[in-house]
């Protein structure tokens, strides 16, 4: 499986971005595919993730009720749309997947993934 992720740029705070994550092989034995971002001199972070099969999304706190993530399992793709975005959003944002189930609480965690896409940068200015 490999990821590859698109969308990122320069918006004003407030401003809206997509995210795409394309993946090619067999991306369909993914359970879980997930967004995390990592700002500069800061550690990876969990932002949302969704389920292949089903769409059962699942946000960090940060991101709840600004962020929506889906999938559009025909064209391979999970998308991370952004609203209202902030400065504290600039970020490179890196898709990933996981193949085995695991509990929810799990899928925040960045070492449960074991593949990755290179990361878009999405930058917020004030």
């Amino acid at each position: 499986v490999q990821l590859q992720a698109s969308g990122g740029g320069l918006v004003q705070a407030g401003g809206s971005l997509r995210l795409s994550c394309l993946g090619s092989g067999r991306l369909f034995n993914m359970n879980y595919l997930a967004w995390f971002r990592q700002a500069s001199g800061k550690e990876r972070e969990f932002v949302a993730s969704t389920t292949w099969s089903s769409n059962s999304p699942y946000y960090a706190d940060s991101v709840k009720g600004r962020f929506t993530i889906s999938r559009d399992n025909a064209k391979n793709t999970v998308y991370l749309q952004m609203i209202d975005l902030k400065p504290e959003d600039t970020a490179i944002y890196f898709c990933a997947a996981r193949q085995n189930r695991v509990a929810q609480s799990a899928r925040a965690n960045h070492r449960v993934y074991g593949w990755w896409g290179q990361g878009t940068l999405v930058t917020v200015s004030s």
